[in-house]
């Protein structure tokens, strides 16, 4: 496959992507507004070879691969069934809790900020590991 995968969060007012490429490296990932995600993953498609869109069969899904077709790149669904978690622990093992919060479980704990760019990561991951 020449080019990357870009992985998709769809979400009701947000959606998290996350470019990987063939090897499975992250090379950008961010969150955007759904209204203006279109325009976001358009750039992220101009600037960088993408060869597969695999988007998240979750939230709002139909709307935002709609939103996603006619970009020029094929687009997937992949299942998405506990990412969150999944996200959550990515999260955790690239930013560990500091001070106090390194004493709490971190299945206990809530990151800090949005993980949906997270999610994005391990949607393009499983859509790498079909092979």
């Amino acid at each position: 496959m020449s080019g990357g995968v870009l992985g998709v969060d769809p979400g009701s007012l947000k959606a998290g992507y996350a470019l990987l490429d063939s090897e499975g490296e992250v090379v950008l990932a961010g969150i955007e507004p759904i209204g203006r995600l279109r325009e976001r993953i358009a750039e992220v498609i101009a600037a960088h070879p993408v060869a597969m869109l695999a988007l998240g069969r979750g939230t709002k899904v139909r709307a935002v691969a709609a939103a996603l077709e006619g970009l020029g790149v094929p687009l997937t669904l992949v299942d998405e069934f506990e990412t969150t978690r999944e996200a959550r622990d990515l999260y955790f093992s690239e930013n560990p809790p500091r001070g106090w919060r390194r004493f709490i479980p971190t299945g206990m704990q809530l990151p800090p900020r949005p993980i949906d760019d997270y999610a994005a990561i391990l949607i393009a991951k499983r859509f790498l590991a079909r092979g």
